[in-house]
């Protein structure tokens, strides 16, 4: 019998320590090659660590919330080779597979992609009936790591479980533990109480924690919010769907990027990242646009390469691209950095105002809030009209109040008059 110690390859460049976030074995549990012994998140992503050897793992270096260095051993594992032997710390032929991103925005969802970003947190809703169970046994469980590790925490068996779409979620199990008090289903109009439920803070969670709680230490916030009128954008954009034929159906997202886009070099302070240590602010050429898209596993911002050099159909490709690949934990690493301006949405949920958190080290961030009709004065007329509040978010360091409203009010003209969006 031989002990194979399997240490923590190098994951990323400049990444020294990796958290556990979900363990796959126990001690003394057989593991075969290629099988899954963890989840390791860095600052950068999420990866799969797979076992190089089949054997009993007779050690491992923590528990789930453990930060591990890099090169450390992970786990031992007892095979049935002759003499101890280690795992390379370099050039490791682990297979690594990205399955989530660290956030830099705050919880919300992609506008109409089911999407966008930034408000604090908003939670999926609870089912408005008790869900009902399904034998373990008559289905395969899809569910997220995260999900697994805490049901795993709590005992329940996710077979029992009822999910509302094609996996089970954190909201399901909430459910599930609502209507069964821990212990079985019981009627929704019963008065029981839950037991009170310690959650460790690990990985997405804690890195959005510590993300959104430096960017309001250090940043010193404004936001501006502004009121248009999309009456002639929606229905511009209708009659573009009506003709699209097989293009992608166009929501309001990719006509508020071309505006962003289109006002930016007026306005290049908005585009820019303020390096705090170095007291330098780079204006980008490019803009890069990061969309806060919510996932299972937590919040993520892909971002869209040089959007403004993409139209409004192929902004709709990239949108329903990069915000699959951020809910399947498909995306790349270079697809969830890099960004220079972000815009956050709570999209269906609405609102009539958000006042967003900063992406940092970006200095500002663009929040389009729901669409509502409403009457509104035109002239000694009266009309009905579609209208929106946006908000921007700005570093006070950066970016300035009048220049804030003035790059808000050159969006409102291009909103405003769609047809200018397509002029040269």
């Amino acid at each position: 019998m031989a002990r194979y110690s399997f240490r923590l390859p190098d994951i990323g460049e400049g990444i020294a320590e990796a958290e556990i976030v979900a363990w796959h074995v126990k001690i003394g549990e057989r593991v075969e090659e290629d099988a899954q012994l963890a989840d390791m998140m860095t600052d950068k992503a999420t990866v799969e660590m797979e076992s190089p050897v089949s054997g009993i793992v007779v050690e491992l270096a923590g528990e789930v919330g453990d930060l591990i260095p890099i090169g450390s051993t992970l786990a031992v594992i007892e095979t049935d080779a002759d003499g101890d032997v280690e795992a390379p710390t370099e050039d490791t032929a682990v297979e690594q597979e990205i399955v989530a991103e660290t956030p830099g925005a705050e919880e919300i969802s992609v506008a109409e992609v089911a999407a966008a970003p930034v408000a604090a947190s908003p939670a999926a809703p609870a089912p408005a009936a008790a869900p009902v169970a399904a034998p373990s046994h008559d289905r395969q469980v899809l569910a997220s790591p995260a999900v697994r590790a805490r049901a795993k925490d709590l005992g329940v068996d996710l077979g029992q479980v009822h999910a509302e779409g094609d996996r089970v979620r954190h909201a399901d199990l909430d459910a599930f533990l609502r209507y069964s008090g821990g212990q079985g289903y019981h009627a929704p109009g019963a008065s029981r109480a839950r037991a009170d439920e310690p959650i460790k803070v690990i990985g997405m969670r804690r890195k959005i924690a510590e993300n959104m709680a430096a960017s309001k230490r250090a940043i010193p916030h404004f936001t501006y919010v502004e009121e248009m009128d999309v009456t002639a954008l929606e229905a511009m954009r209708a009659d573009l769907n009506a003709h699209r034929g097989g293009r992608p159906k166009l929501t309001m997202l990719p006509f508020l990027i071309v505006a962003i886009c289109r006002t930016i070099p007026q306005f290049p302070m908005i585009n820019a990242r303020y390096d705090d240590e170095g007291g330098v602010v780079t204006r980008y050429g490019a803009v890069h646009l990061g969309m806060a898209t919510q996932t299972d596993a937590g919040l993520m911002v892909p971002v869209i390469r040089d959007a403004q050099d993409k139209n409004v159909w192929q902004l709709a490709s990239e949108i329903t691209r990069l915000a699959e690949a951020a809910r399947t934990g498909k995306a790349k690493v270079e697809e969830l950095t890099g960004g220079t301006l972000t815009v956050t949405s709570l999209g269906p949920l609405g609102g009539i105002a958000t006042t967003p958190v900063i992406n940092r080290p970006e200095v500002a961030i663009i929040g389009p809030n729901k669409i509502v009709e409403r009457p509104v004065f035109d002239g000694d007329d009266i009309r009905r009209a579609k209208l929106m509040n946006l908000s921007i978010s700005c570093d006070h360091r950066v970016v300035d109040g009048w220049d804030a409203a003035s790059y808000v009010q050159a969006l409102k003209k291009l909103v405003e008059t769609p047809v200018l969006l397509f002029a040269d």
